[in-house]
């Protein structure tokens, strides 16, 4: 922020008692008059002085549930002359002169439903507080402009910081809306997993928008810049059903589709439902969403970066278990080394780990460079391992990992022994020939005798000459570790000189 900070009021700082609250005459709702033109006239000397002539309109919003100001509430948002009735151009991030930022200003001395915090990066900053105690920051020191303040009649004193300063330092990374959310949202909506987008477009207002995968690419180039988005599942088409489990008291979010398909949210409570019930008359689809974070259901939230990809706004979205996930999988790459805890082995032969709070899968060619009949063979449930990630998926929001991996793979070292003449086990008979262990230990490698090396004679199957558990001299003709497989020969190992 920038280094000079001033408070400016129309509070004499003498009629402040020993706590330092104001108990003089002054009203603290706006006079419209000439009080209201000496704060716009001080902002414009700092900016002068500052050496600007534009503001960025930044974490813009409307009025949510409560009308908290002294003023007489106004129908609308205040901003009626400032801004379309749609507010495009009213977004964080938007650039605005200094004699619409004045007009923003005003909107916000009088309390009329609209503010935002106005500033030019770390050089200049506006924000108007409670009772009109207005904050200007600069990285100049301002003196016209102080001299020029306090002969308006205002007082403007020097702070360490606005006490209206956002902490943008919060913990975690914020999800931006970036070519791999759009890639989940797709892979989301053709899984029929998602259905409807929420855009935040400034703070307490959205707009709703239906997805298919025919309309998403539309939805995206329609949205404001550095959106709020939220992504839901679907509404639910029976709409009497959600009206019939609202909540007996306490209020609510009611979204629903219109039969024009236009999507609409409200927030009501128990003695608004009646007349809810009217105004919904003829949806197609509703939901009821609960207003605490705990219980809202969303699937994933982002917020749109700017042009170049840098995720400039400074919303917060309430992460959903997907955006912890998307957090922690930034945090992977293949090859990286990772340790876990075996938490479930399906029978279908998939076992889950879970490294850090996510559920990574190991397929079962990917416990063992050896043949196993089961994952239980190799790990256990509650088990600690260490594996390798083979991939990040962040649209499936899937990592597949590898235990053998770091295991020594042992079938290079039976390379150097083409040629070799061996005595191995017969460990199973199939039409067309036999596999025999050659590695001295229960799950050593298998190579295959092909029927026409069994014998001299010709074979109808293996069965002929051999039966499992039978000991059976080899030559190992060849071994192909990148299909796993390794080529045997009765035949000439006897002719090798075998027995």
């Amino acid at each position: 922020m920038p280094p000079f900070v001033y408070r400016i009021t129309k509070y004499d700082p003498a009629d402040r008692d020993e706590h330092g609250s104001y108990i003089g005459a002054e009203d603290s709702t706006s006079d419209h008059g000439p009080v209201e033109a000496a704060y716009l006239q001080a902002i414009a000397a700092f900016a002068e002085d500052t050496g600007i002539d534009h503001l960025a309109i930044r974490e813009p919003g409307i009025s949510g549930l409560a009308h908290f100001g002294l003023e007489p509430a106004i129908d609308g948002h205040g901003l009626a002359g400032l801004f379309p009735p749609d507010l495009s151009g009213f977004h964080d991030g938007a650039e605005v002169s200094l004699s619409h930022g004045l007009e923003l200003v005003r909107v916000m001395l009088r309390d009329n439903g609209a503010w935002c915090r106005l500033e030019v990066g770390d050089k200049f900053v506006v924000q108007v507080g409670w009772d009109q105690y207005v904050y200007v920051s600069s990285d100049k020191s301002c003196e016209r402009a102080i001299a020029h303040t306090r002969a308006l009649g205002l007082f403007p004193e020097q702070l360490d910081a606005s006490p209206y300063d956002a902490d943008f330092d919060e913990p975690g990374v914020q999800r931006p809306a970036d070519e791999d959310f759009w890639a989940r949202l797709r892979w989301s909506i053709a899984s029929r997993q998602a259905a409807i987008l929420e855009e935040g477009y400034v703070g307490n207002a959205s707009r709703w928008h239906r997805l298919t995968e025919n309309t998403l690419d539309a939805v995206r180039t329609r949205l404001t810049p550095r959106a709020k988005l939220t992504v839901w599942p679907d509404l639910c088409a029976d709409v009497d059903a959600v009206l019939a489990t609202l909540p007996a008291e306490g209020p609510v979010e009611l979204v629903w589709e219109d039969g024009s398909g236009t999507i609409t949210s409200t927030i009501v409570d128990e003695t608004e439902y009646q007349a809810l019930a009217a105004r919904m008359t003829g949806a197609r689809a509703a939901a009821a969403l609960a207003l605490d974070v705990g219980s809202r259901q969303p699937l994933f939230t982002a917020v749109l970066p700017d042009s170049d990809g840098v995720l400039r706004a400074r919303w917060r979205t309430d992460q959903t278990p997907s955006d912890r996930d998307w957090a922690f999988l930034k945090t992977l790459h293949r090859g990286q080394i990772v340790t876990g805890v075996v938490t479930v082995i399906a029978d279908f032969g998939v076992t889950f780990v879970d490294i850090g709070g996510f559920t990574a899968m190991i397929n079962i060619p990917e416990l063992s460079w050896r043949r196993i009949n089961h994952p239980s063979d190799v790990v256990t449930v509650g088990q600690e391992i260490s594996a390798e990630v083979l991939d990040v998926d962040m649209v499936r929001e899937r990592v597949p990992l590898s235990l053998k991996a770091l295991q020594a793979d042992p079938m290079p070292q039976f390379i150097q022994q083409v040629g070799q003449v061996v005595t191995g086990v017969v460990t199973n008979l199939v039409p067309f020939g036999a596999f025999v262990r050659i590695e001295d230990r229960d799950d050593g490698l298998e190579g295959l005798v092909h029927n026409t090396e069994l014998s001299e004679e010709p074979v109808t199957g293996p069965e002929d000459v051999i039966q499992v558990g039978d000991p059976l001299i080899v030559k190992i003709l060849d071994v192909d570790p990148t299909r796993r497989r390794i080529t045997l020969s009765h035949l000439q190992a006897l002719a090798h000189g075998g027995s």
